[in-house]
């Protein structure tokens, strides 16, 4: 933890030098205070909206001014253009710097901590609308698995283990890892810190790991479903099921996995 205080305590001074820059916050889990000696530096720097494209055209270059850049990019493939994933030191620190107008800065999941403001702009923006934290959709969530499942097992009955084997983190990530949030009240992150915040959860997902062997991943399927099935069963207000779609996948992934010798 001290490395992240270091570099935050180097980093406000030469960003409040930047009449461009209004603020800085953090988000994450320094935010939240759960952050150990391996978690990253989630940051928000908010600029004034005049001064937005400026300082994005040139996103990596003032980063590199700030703070000795070992490596950065831009968060497309995690769905938010706006953010820079970074590489700084040594000693080597994960930064993600988001940069958003000030005008936006409202529009968020969750309250983050100000670090530093400019006239108080930044207490302001996020006084003026509460977070929104999404909830877990259930239904959103039954009415694509089963497609899901069946897709898992074509990849199966094909032969084509390494799919199965992305498929099933994939599940984990997008499917029990929010599932297993909501069910022990935690906040949705895939399966993150899981082993710590719910682990008799965790335990129970152990079963949905597959190795590259055609057999442990016919049983990692079958899993899957057993899991699914009992966890939102658990739920407050469980999802409406297909049953015409449940039937047929479920005769399906039998089928498929009656060819591999399972217990």
């Amino acid at each position: 933890m001290h490395a992240h205080r270091e570099f935050l305590d180097r980093l406000t001074p030469i960003l409040q030098r930047d009449e461009r820059i209004l603020g800085l916050a953090l988000a994450g889990s320094l935010a939240e205070g759960t952050a150990d000696e391996h978690s990253d530096v989630d940051l928000v720097v908010v600029l004034r909206d005049a001064a937005y494209d400026e300082v994005m055209a040139d996103r990596l270059g003032l980063i590199g001014s700030w703070t000795p850049l070992v490596d950065g990019f831009t968060g497309e493939h995690v769905g938010e253009p706006r953010l820079i994933i970074a590489l700084v030191g040594p000693p080597l620190l994960h930064v993600d710097f988001k940069f958003v107008r000030i005008s936006d800065l409202g529009e968020r999941s969750g309250d983050p901590v100000v670090v530093w403001e400019r006239d108080g702009s930044l207490a302001r923006a996020l006084a003026g609308r509460p977070a929104t934290e999404a909830g877990y959709d259930a239904q959103w969530v039954e009415d694509r698995f089963w497609t899901w499942v069946h897709y898992g097992a074509t990849k199966l009955a094909r032969g084509e283990l390494f799919e199965v084997i992305g498929f099933l983190g994939f599940l984990r990530e997008v499917v029990y890892g929010p599932l297993a949030a909501e069910l022990s009240g935690t906040a949705p992150r895939g399966v993150r810190r899981l082993e710590t915040l719910a682990p008799d959860l965790a335990h129970a997902l152990e079963s949905t790991v597959s190795g590259y062997d055609a057999t442990e991943a016919a049983a990692a399927l079958v899993a899957c479903v057993d899991v699914y099935r009992s966890w939102t069963d658990r739920l407050a207000a469980p999802p409406r099921r297909n049953e015409l779609v449940v039937g047929l996948v479920g005769d399906y992934l039998r089928g498929v996995v009656g060819r591999f010798d399972i217990a």
